[in-house]
């Protein structure tokens, strides 16, 4: 990934008269300093638009070298600078770029942080108050503002500033969130409680809901309601790492306020909206936010972490693992970040590399669930189906009881178990799958592909077939496994309607082509049927099926057909 985005970066500032710098990918390049403004703004932009938010910093910091007074050069600059986290920079272009654009939204934010941070509050509010006129400048905005009043002392005011999120009710959880803390770093306790009691009903399932709500009990002697709090939410999301060390320093006696200061209740609130961004829509906001509040609280692991999972987000792998990399070994969630290391890794094309450090992990941890998991199904996914079975049946032996949340390793095992031809054990395990979640998609269409395949329990894989496609109606491995059966209970020309949806949805795939080749054989459209045998032989199929394919274009269908190979478009479909 990353040397094909700078392959491409490499051509386009080529055909500007532009030599890239040098990247660490690319040591054996000849380089130079950039000689033109637009190969560096040309190379920026594609680096910004595949969201290579390194490489567009560079570029574009390097084009607004070359022409400082360039406006758009300079807003280009400022964003990439805040998205790798170089604050000072980018507080340096915030105030140029408010100079040409007063109204400029995260500019503002950007200096009334500096502001906050020097102790210069006033200035800060003023700052906020001209970022306050979208919705979430409204939001930002009120929440910042409250926290620099804290920042003063003055609690009234700061809780009145509040009252700016009543404009609109999904705003309600982070007035009464920010109130709670607010009164709890205030002293007034009884207020606070209420108020957090208040969070917890309305969203007992936010982690700094918990957190906070479950640290304010410990620290007024309600250990036991805390205790409460901290299982309830264990009890939705098992072993969480953060709530599991919550329960040990409560028995500890170890527990420090959840809010230090004002500047921490600046980074609560921007870490929160951060946290609430990372759709589609709104990732490169969340992004900026991570990095603000880690400007104002470095050692914020949550932060750090959501860092690199907004990084993944965006597949920029190499980031995210820098990300993650700089979670503190002192910090529940370093395990965590070390298994999302070796995800990325994997992504990254280094599986061998992502074993070793899962591998670590079980060594140190042998019944941590989801390195156990991870292992397993990076070693499915390189075809290792006999050793990834075994890793997801440690993982099934660390819980207590077989429950709805454990499914899909069952299904990942069954896979393993198919591919691996165990089909007994296979078959056990998809059906155990479906006793615990009975319409998933996935295992209906997978046991029902397989039986027809087999030419065993026709009817039922028919009926599991259909509900799939119901539930899934624009997915094209779906929809071939419905062609499939047609064709295999020998209804032709239904196979071709359905084989011929399933290629709009997935036209490069090598079984649907050879099974839709199969289709127009049999309704004696034979030409076509070549034609696509041909296309499926140009898309990358297995040995198996490619022997299976040649076959075809040699001789044609038999009148009694070799049944095509299930398992490569089978695998995709998980």
């Amino acid at each position: 990934m990353i040397l094909y985005s700078k392959c491409l970066l490499l051509a386009m500032a080529m055909s500007v008269g532009v030599i890239l710098p040098s990247t660490s990918g690319f040591a054996d390049v000849q380089t130079q300093e950039p000689k033109s403004a637009s190969g560096n703004y040309l190379a920026g932009q594609f680096a910004s638009q595949t969201r290579d938010v390194s490489y567009a910093a560079e570029y574009f910091s390097n084009a607004l070298k070359q022409d400082p007074q360039n406006a758009l050069l300079l807003e280009r600059a400022f964003v990439a600078e805040l998205s790798v986290g170089n604050i000072p920079r980018a507080e340096v272009l915030a105030e140029q770029l408010i100079k040409i654009n007063s109204r400029h939204r995260l500019a503002h934010i950007v200096l009334g942080l500096s502001d906050l941070r020097n102790g210069r509050e006033p200035a800060a509010r003023a700052h906020f108050e001209k970022s306050s006129y979208t919705p979430i400048g409204e939001l930002t905005s009120g929440l910042l503002t409250a926290w620099s009043y804290v920042s003063e002392n003055k609690i009234r005011e700061a809780t009145e500033a509040l009252d700016i999120l009543d404009r609109n009710e999904s705003f309600g959880i982070y007035k009464t969130f920010h109130e709670a803390l607010i009164s709890d770093i205030s002293g007034s306790n009884a207020k606070a409680g209420a108020l957090y009691q208040k969070a917890f009903d309305e969203s007992s399932n936010s982690l700094r809901v918990v957190e906070a709500y479950g640290n304010f009990l410990e620290r007024h002697g309600q250990t036991s309601k805390a205790r409460e709090v901290y299982e309830g939410f264990l009890n939705a999301s098992p072993g969480h790492p953060v709530i599991e060390q919550a329960l040990v320093d409560s028995e500890r006696g170890t527990t420090k306020p959840f809010i230090g200061n004002a500047k921490d209740g600046a980074a609560e609130a921007l870490f929160g909206l951060a946290s609430a961004l990372t759709d589609e829509s709104g990732i490169d906001l969340a992004l900026t936010y991570s990095r603000l509040t880690l400007s104002l609280k470095p050692g914020l692991t949550v932060a750090q972490t959501l860092l690199g999972d907004i990084f993944e987000s965006m597949k920029q792998y190499r980031l995210a693992i820098e990300a993650y990399e700089k979670v503190p070994a002192s910090s529940p969630l370093r395990t965590n970040a070390d298994i999302r290391i070796a995800v990325d890794l994997n992504e990254m094309e280094r599986a061998d590399d992502a074993r070793v450090r899962l591998e670590r992990i079980i060594e140190r941890e042998p019944t941590n669930y989801e390195a156990l998991v991870t292992l397993g199904n990076i070693l499915r996914n390189g075809s290792k189906f006999e050793d990834a079975a075994k890793y997801y049946t440690a993982a099934l032996s660390t819980v207590k009881e077989v429950t709805r949340r454990n499914w899909s390793v069952l299904y990942f095992r069954g896979i393993c178990y198919e591919r691996s031809k165990q089909w007994q054990q296979a078959e056990a395990d998809f059906l155990a799958a479906l006793n615990l979640e009975p319409d998933q998609p996935l295992v209906l269409n997978y046991l029902g592909y397989s039986w027809i395949e087999q030419d065993k329990n026709i009817d039922r894989a028919f009926t599991m077939i259909q509900k799939a496609v119901e539930q899934r109606p624009n997915d094209g491995y779906i929809i071939d496994s419905l062609g499939w059966a047609y064709f295999k209970q020998g209804d032709y020309a239904r196979a071709v309607e359905e084989l011929e949806r399933a290629i709009e949805f997935q036209p490069d795939d090598a079984a649907i082509n050879d099974h839709l080749g199969d289709a127009y054989w049999k309704v004696g459209r034979k030409i076509e049927a070549k034609f696509q045998w041909r296309h499926a032989k140009d898309s990358k199929p297995d040995d198996q099926l490619l022997k299976s394919i040649e076959e075809k274009l040699n001789n044609g269908l038999k009148e009694e057909p070799t049944p095509s190979v299930a398992s490569p478009t089978i695998e995709k479909r998980t």
